[in-house]
């Protein structure tokens, strides 16, 4: 075999030495510099030719320099002869915006894949895309893990007296249907308007959550404002507890705020896909590196990839 090499961006290289840990292999030199006008500079300092590469870089704040970054590391490897490039990003950004929703928007998850590609991107492996459909930007495959097969476990293990899934709104109902579903559990909706980007206001619960522990799932928490009200209108209906599982723990702007001012939220789990800015007595993280870990081996080792989803 060619062998592989595993190579990591400045946005959180924690996840990746975790990687590196599970895969027993340890995580390439680069050597990564600003100029001081904010370019971006890369030197590859190890050799890469003819090998299998996997850069591991969330898209995460700083959204551009994270991805112009990777892009940049991208052009490195493929002008360094590398045989085979798969971008790793955990949290793919952008992809809040991935249908022309109004006049004269972007679509700039569709964008940001044409980038990926043109720089020489081979492969992408992802967790919880915002939309699945995004896939489909890519002409290249898109390995796109759930978040589910981390917290399902856990959901299991916290032994809840009465739990139900709840989705945050309309369109995580085939989201929270999957997790309803593993845990044969009910499923209950959280109906909210939209006033503008980042403001929510919840409106309804549709089902019952009277004496239950409600456990909202959704593939991103930004600045917490639907889950803390979505928490407050569920205590208010009855629920014992609200719990929330959000595969990629944004929580920009005023999301830590709002979990210490009181929230009714008891619960927010995470993945570590972001670094935490920092730690709060109310969340929890849990590691996805082993499910990235295992995906990198058997995408090496041509194994299939769908059995992660028993893993």
């Amino acid at each position: 075999m060619r062998g592989y090499k595993l190579f990591s961006g400045s946005a959180n290289p924690e996840f990746t030495s975790k990687v590196g840990a599970y895969l027993n292999t340890t995580v390439g030199e680069a050597d990564l510099k600003r100029f001081s006008d904010g370019e971006i500079s890369v030197q590859i300092t190890e050799s890469v030719r003819g090998r299998d590469v996997f850069i591991v870089q969330p898209t995460c704040a700083p959204a551009n320099d994270n991805l112009m970054e990777l892009l940049i590391m991208v052009d490195a490897l493929k002008r360094s002869s590398a045989s085979f490039i798969t971008a790793v990003i955990p949290y793919f950004g952008y992809a809040r915006q991935d249908r022309k929703a109004a006049p004269r928007v972007p679509i700039s998850a569709k964008l940001v894949a044409d980038m990926l590609e043109t720089a020489g991107v081979n492969r992408v492996i992802t967790i919880d895309l915002h939309a699945a459909q995004i896939q489909g930007f890519f002409n290249i495959p898109v390995d796109n893990l759930f978040g589910s097969i981390l917290f399902v476990n856990y959901i299991k293990s916290k032994n809840l007296a009465n739990p139900i899934i709840a989705s945050p709104d309309i369109g995580g109902v085939a989201r929270a249907r999957s997790y309803a579903e593993k845990l044969d559990l009910d499923l209950v909706i959280v109906d909210k308007k939209r006033e503008k980007a980042n403001v929510s206001e919840v409106m309804n619960i549709i089902g019952d959550v009277k004496g239950k522990d409600v456990i909202l799932v959704d593939d991103m928490v930004d600045t917490a404002g639907t889950l803390v009200k979505a928490a407050e209108v569920l205590k208010k209906k009855g629920a014992t507890s609200v719990m929330a599982c959000c595969t990629h723990g944004v929580l920009s702007g005023p999301a830590y705020e709002r979990l210490d001012n009181g929230s009714a939220l008891d619960e927010l789990v995470v993945s570590d896909t972001i670094p935490l800015k920092r730690e709060h007595e109310k969340i929890t993280v849990l590691t996805a590196s082993k499910m990235i870990g295992e995906a990198v081996r058997r995408i090496y080792n041509n194994e299939s990839v769908n059995e992660i989803f028993n893993f």
